[in-house]
């Protein structure tokens, strides 16, 4: 390899002093918006404040109970039973499976698989889920993915605050997406299947949308301290790290629906987090959901490159292990023991589920479907479809039960809801 043609991909220190003057010349129109944001909710200091304070859950019970919420009461279970310590030990979830092996069995905390799940749209579906587990001994997954309308939640007896507190009660991250993005209309020139070749290039964040992206941000971290949300555009992907540079402490996780199915494009957007993270080190990009077209070599060869920019601590690599039957992939669709195979190695992985197992979803009057996450609950309510739609989500509950036992079997520890199964061993 010529030395010589390598050094010429080093960045001259004149470029990168171009950048930076163009982000700290406080008049350059671009970051004047950012910064008049920032400002309308009161600075850094008053917007983390304010967002910890949100966050807090007895605050977040009280308001629940100054509502009359419904959902009250389901969370007061919840916390009782966890506290009981009604729901199984990961060391007897992990002897059911290894048996006596488990003596013998030294698990990697590294290498440490999340449990993830997705979408969990409604409160209830936790409670659900959560009698299930402590029926079968089962876990709940340690990590949570959002869908549901922003603006349909929060008007809903309390879910966007019952949410917010159960994942605290059970010890387990979650991520909320916003409803500024493409499908909400701002794309005028999307619409259903006739308009299908417009969403190739990403359902997006039109013209002034990416600035409304980081106006709602800051509405729900401040008011509901909503701190980790879905990410879909370069363009707010930028934003967000900008907003983690001036000391605002949200976080983002890159959706699958962004496109990454390549090591390159993974490289760029990990160039960008190192390149603007603080100087602790840390950068909002805490997790990277990939392209499902994505083979086990590309997780390796993008692992490199997260290690070699120190982020292989901060930025957990999503995967789809299980998708929705409809509307997104070509079916049958199952990546677990890929994920056995590269989680040997590669730390840091989470295996998300969005569908049920391929013969379960088969069979159903109602498979997974991705368009499901896009209905109201009233359009849900009004077509009797409630009961189905939960039908999926446990479903998916099996499905990551499944992951984990495949998981454990190979000597790879998982990662549930911490507080209800304790920590990995």
């Amino acid at each position: 390899m010529s030395r010589e043609l390598v050094d010429r991909l080093r960045i001259p220190w004149e470029h990168v002093e171009e950048v930076n003057r163009l982000l700290v010349d406080g008049q350059a129109p671009l970051i004047r918006s950012l910064l008049d944001l920032v400002e309308k909710y009161g600075g850094v200091d008053e917007i983390n404040r304010m967002a910890e304070e949100a966050r807090a859950l007895p605050g977040l019970i009280e308001r629940l109970r100054q509502q009359g919420s419904p959902y009250l009461r389901d969370l007061e279970w919840l916390r009782n039973q966890r506290d009981r310590g009604a729901f199984v030990r990961m060391e007897d979830y992990q002897r059911e499976i290894l048996g006596e092996r488990l003596q013998s069995t030294r698990f990697d905390p590294r290498l440490a698989v999340t449990l993830e799940i997705s979408a969990f749209q409604y409160f209830p579906w936790m409670i659900e889920e959560a009698r299930r587990s402590i029926e079968r001994k089962e876990l709940m997954p340690g990590r949570f993915i959002r869908v549901r309308r922003m603006k349909e939640s929060e008007a809903d007896g309390g879910d966007l605050l019952a949410v917010g507190a159960a994942v605290q009660i059970v010890g387990a991250s979650y991520v909320e997406t916003l409803d500024t993005k493409g499908t909400d209309g701002s794309n005028v020139h999307l619409g259903g299947p006739e308009t299908l070749t417009g969403y190739f290039g990403g359902i997006g964040e039109p013209n002034e949308h990416a600035l409304q992206w980081v106006d709602e941000l800051l509405y729900y971290y401040t008011n509901y301290g909503v701190r980790s949300v879905l990410n879909i555009n370069p363009g707010t992907v930028l934003l967000g790290y900008l907003l983690h540079k001036m000391g605002i402490d949200i976080e983002f996780k890159i959706s699958v629906y962004m496109g990454n199915d390549n090591p390159y494009s993974v490289l760029w957007t990990l160039i960008g987090a190192r390149l603007f993270s603080r100087a602790d080190g840390t950068t909002p990009l805490i997790g990277f959901n990939f392209s499902n077209s994505v083979d086990n070599q590309t997780l390796e060869l993008c692992a490199e490159a997260r290690r070699a920019l120190n982020l292989e601590e901060i930025v957990r690599f999503e995967h789809h292990i299980t998708e929705a039957w409809k509307s997104i992939v070509r079916q049958p669709y199952n990546r677990r023991q890929e994920l056995v195979e590269v989680a040997q190695h590669v730390p840091n992985i989470s295996a998300k589920h969005e569908g049920g197992e391929v013969e379960v979803e088969e069979k159903r009057d109602h498979p997974s479907d991705v368009l499901d996450y896009f209905m109201s609950k009233e359009d849900v309510d009004s077509q009797g479809l409630m009961p189905r739609l939960l039908r999926n989500y446990l479903d998916k509950h099996e499905s990551v039960n499944l992951t984990a036992r495949a998981l454990i079997g190979a000597g790879i520890p998982v990662i549930a809801a911490r507080n209800l199964h304790g920590e990995p061993a």
